[in-house]
């Protein structure tokens, strides 16, 4: 399948991929994944190239190929990486400390792809720029084919939050850092600016990987942390993330699930806050006592994404006291980049892993 690349005005620099890169294109529900080959690209003057190491399969990306989530195509889908720096545009580009990138970092990089200007991203909501671009939910053309996370390389663009990763994390902790990891750690500091989280009780519902991760990123703020989820094995491993059955009402709900906002709403004890993050996906609506929200003087907000400077933080913990969670675990199953279909019809299984990953060969 061809693609029509039509280069967005300013400096360009084509850089020769030999093998060529390639990249697995999802044209629409019902359809097989094709593979397609990129001898080239032109990076713009901050882009980076980067050489995927591994990547994981996200719920949303099970969402858009079971049409639970519109998306243009034809499309790359993924947006969970780790890889490392084989090329950048003739400007260089720098890490989010600002430091300078260099051939063979090993790097994460944010879903988001934001201007840094505008009212949005001044304001700190950088992951609702106004021009806001987001690996593997863009459509292939303008910027090139290699825009999400299932291909061999991703062309990262100017604007994206890019972090150095350290080289003795296994690349399945780190490759769900820039979804799941990141997103858990702004649940709970949104959490943290209303709750001192130090001895909080704090409910999560949802034991997948942003919920289990919430909970160990809230244990080791010093709350005391339930996980509740309707699959015994989930809740088993909950406990191995510092997770334990609660005996007072929670002052902070995250509900991370998608399922359960009703319940998060009735739950939290007076004068809390719950935390949305899950609702990411078409669902029943939830009826609303606002009467009670008022009275309870409930906190309601939500989460969706996260800044660079939660990626850094998510990064930080991983490779910290986030070592003392079984996150090494989380990918359950690898396959191959060209077995994409039948790794996706795994992660979405009954009785799935966390996370499956893709690797382009092995």
């Amino acid at each position: 399948m061809g693609t029509l690349l039509v280069r967005p005005p300013g400096r360009r620099r084509d850089v020769a991929l030999r093998p060529a890169a390639t990249a697995m294109v999802w044209i629409g529900e019902g359809h097989a994944h094709e593979m397609i080959a990129v001898p080239g690209v032109a990076l713009a003057e901050h882009d980076v190239l980067v050489a995927v190491e591994m990547s994981t399969i996200c719920g949303s990306d099970v969402h858009t190929v079971q049409g639970r989530r519109s998306a243009p195509v034809p499309l790359v889908l993924g947006h969970e990486s780790v890889g490392r720096v084989i090329a950048t545009g003739d400007a260089g580009a720098v890490a989010v400390d600002g430091s300078p990138l260099r051939i063979g970092d090993r790097v994460v990089w944010s879903v988001t792809i934001s201007c840094g200007a505008c009212d949005r991203c001044v304001r700190g909501l950088s992951q609702k720029c106004r021009t806001l671009g987001k690996y593997g939910h863009d459509r292939v053309g303008v910027h090139g084919d290699l825009t999400g996370a299932f291909g061999s390389h991703v062309q990262v663009r100017a604007g994206t939050a890019i972090v150095r990763v350290p080289e003795s994390l296994p690349a399945s902790v780190l490759a769900p850092a820039s979804c799941a990891t990141a997103t858990a750690w702004a649940a709970v500091a949104r959490a943290a600016r209303d709750v001192d989280l130090e001895g909080a009780a704090v409910r999560i519902h949802g034991a997948g990987l942003v919920g289990l991760s919430a909970a160990a990123i809230a244990v080791e703020q010093g709350a005391r942390v339930e996980v509740l989820d309707p699959d015994p094995a989930r809740l088993a491993l909950a406990s191995r993330f510092g997770a334990a059955p609660l005996d007072d009402e929670p002052d902070v709900v995250i509900e991370a699930s998608g399922h359960a906002v009703a319940d998060a709403l009735a739950g939290v004890a007076t004068g809390g806050t719950v935390v949305l993050v899950g609702s990411v996906f078409a669902a029943e609506p939830v009826a609303l006592d606002a009467e009670s929200i008022v009275r309870r003087l409930v906190t309601v907000t939500g989460v969706h994404n996260y800044t660079g400077a939660e990626l850094v933080e998510a990064v930080g913990f991983l490779a910290g006291r986030g070592r003392a969670y079984p996150f090494d675990e989380a990918v359950g199953e690898v396959r191959e980049l060209a077995e994409i279909d039948g790794a996706i019809a795994a992660a979405s299984a009954a009785g799935a892993p966390l996370r499956v990953g893709l690797v382009p060969r092995r």
